[in-house]
């Protein structure tokens, strides 16, 4: 048996190492959308590989072919034992610990490390390129614990038990009649109609040395991180409305003066969801002056976690459709003298393996994330707190109060969240020294980017709790007048899986259903509906309207 090779069609995501985007691998990981690999990267791919096996034949000493690895890098491998080399790299690479990855975090790996490869600097065979993304289209999902890596020489253990596989070792789950089922590798290979592969001189480290799993936490982080911005805003729009707040601090004049592109998003946003809001306008002439910052600062605050988010965007963007392996294998003359090759080829020794650029954004993200989730918690403990709350608004938001509780430990539940949060989002970015030295810093960006995802979680979970109480506020409200178009399709969407609190429940099962509405879509759909697509992608729209940018 050999690799099975798809043909594109218009369901694939095509790989070609230049173009791969974040949405890209959202649907590889999560929607089961399968992988081809161009043409054109394929013919990059073979040329790679020919000038490897040039160099092989000089028999110069060339490190990642012929020589040991870290500290045993001055070690010289005998010509007969090069294969040997890199299959006991795979092996003894394979160290990590901790939880399994999810399956959408495995199939990340596997999408990013073919979408590398592909680029034609890493010198593998086309054979190993096919067995991988006959893994994807199969369904395959090796086991891989998910610590183990410090982000530097690449996410080397993660990526080393993914691809023990390829060897016929390892594990990997596969779906056989609706059910998982975890099978030793060699097996799970024939589901993919594959036999175990020798590695030949450079494979081993080709695969296993990269930025692969930090890169698809990542571009799995901006997408949901830019569809929790989306969930945010709209909670945030409907505790406005439902706390009589105003809407004139999203007013555009306010935004041309102070022209941060997040900012400007965050309160045209605002402004289109409570557009037509007869709430909004029952009290414009009220003798409040100003709302609380939680409410009148949502723009400043969540536009500045979406410049976070494009900030980590950017990187990923660029990661995906890198080469992050080590030595990198070049035409000869592309790069300098202190290369290593022949007249046809140089292989030379750089860094890219290095997560730096993804470990300071994320780290960066997780903090941003962290305040997603405070301001909500502030916004939450308005409509909750009869010391803060306005006179319309029952205790905890529960007729009777005192008999009864409402909303009230939903609100320390968000507070939790929040505060585990702020210990989450304590810098990863440090250094370890390992290798006999010879790695003497280290990125730690997959450590960041799982404490990213982490934070994303809990941030959810509150921004979920703010819609809960929101809606459940909205019950106490004139229901004479009418919400905003945005509002009205948020309150909505919330009440189609929860009802309203008429009498004490826990609290647990509707926070969980309304997570779900964001999680998945739903939130997202239901405003699509009301107000068009340009809800999913207005940040241009909102730079041209609200600052003229």
């Amino acid at each position: 048996m050999t690799a099975f090779r798809p043909a594109p069609d218009d369901a694939a995501v095509v790989l070609d190492g230049a173009s791969l985007t974040p949405a890209e691998v959202a649907q590889v990981a999560r929607e089961d959308a399968t992988i081809a690999v161009s043409e054109d990267a394929r013919a990059a791919v073979r040329e790679s590989r020919t000038r490897v096996e040039e160099v092989v034949e000089t028999g110069e000493a060339v490190y990642g072919l012929n020589t040991g690895f870290g500290e045993l890098v001055d070690t010289r491998i005998d010509d007969d034992r090069v294969d040997d080399l890199q299959t006991n790299l795979v092996r003894s690479h394979a160290a990590g610990t901790g939880r399994e990855l999810d399956r959408d975090e495995v199939r990340t790996l596997l999408c990013t490390r073919i979408n590398a490869l592909v680029k034609g600097y890493s010198g593998v065979r086309e054979e190993v390129v096919d067995h991988l993304v006959a893994l994807v289209n199969a369904g395959v999902t090796p086991v891989v614990p998910s610590r183990g890596s410090l982000g530097a020489s690449g996410d080397l253990a993660p990526l080393s038990h993914a691809m023990l596989v390829l060897l016929g070792e390892g594990r990997a789950d596969v779906e056989r009649s609706g059910t998982i089922e975890r099978l030793p590798g060699e097996e799970a290979l024939a589901v993919a109609d594959c036999e175990p592969i020798r590695l030949r001189a450079k494979e081993g480290l080709a695969l296993i040395n990269g930025t692969q799993l930090t890169v698809g936490l990542a571009a799995l982080l901006v997408h949901d991180a830019e569809q929790l911005l989306r969930a945010a805003d709209a909670a945030g729009a409907l505790t406005t409305e439902v706390t009589m707040g105003s809407t004139v601090a999203s007013d555009p004049a306010i935004q041309r003066v102070r022209p941060h592109a997040g900012q400007a998003a965050s309160a045209w946003t605002l402004k289109r969801l409570c557009a037509g809001s007869e709430i909004v306008e029952s009290h414009r002439n009220c003798d409040r002056v100003q709302d609380a910052y939680s409410v009148r600062c949502l723009p400043q605050v969540h536009g500045a976690v979406r410049d976070a988010v494009d900030h980590l965007r950017d990187a990923v963007t660029v990661e995906l459709n890198s080469a992050t392996d080590n030595p990198l294998v070049f035409p000869a003359g592309e790069v300098g003298p202190r290369s290593s090759g022949t007249a046809h080829a140089d292989v030379v020794s750089g860094g890219n393996f290095h997560g730096e650029p993804l470990a300071l954004r994320l780290d960066y993200v997780t903090s941003a994330l962290a305040e997603l989730a405070s301001i909500a918690e502030r916004r939450i403990d308005r409509m909750l707190n009869p010391n803060v709350q306005e006179p319309h608004l029952p205790p905890f938001l529960t007729p009777e109060s005192g008999v009864r509780s409402g909303y009230m430990i939903a609100g320390y539940t968000a507070a939790s969240l929040v505060a585990e949060c702020r210990s989450v989002g304590t810098p990863a970015t440090d250094n370890a020294v390992v290798s006999g030295n010879q790695e003497d810093h280290v990125s730690l960006s997959a450590t960041s980017a799982l404490a990213a995802r982490r934070t994303l979680g809990h941030a959810r979970r509150v921004t979920a709790i703010e819609l809960l109480c929101a809606a459940q506020a909205a019950e106490f409200v004139d229901d004479a007048l009418a919400h905003g178009a945005g509002t009205g399709a948020v309150y909505d969407a919330v009440r189609a899986v929860v009802p309203p609190l008429d009498e004490d429940r826990p609290p647990a099962p509707d926070i969980r259903a309304v997570e779900r509405v964001v999680a998945e879509g739903v939130l997202d759909d239901a405003l699509v509906t009301a107000l068009g697509e340009a809800w999913r992608d207005r940040r241009a729209a909102a730079v041209d309207e609200l600052i003229g940018v």
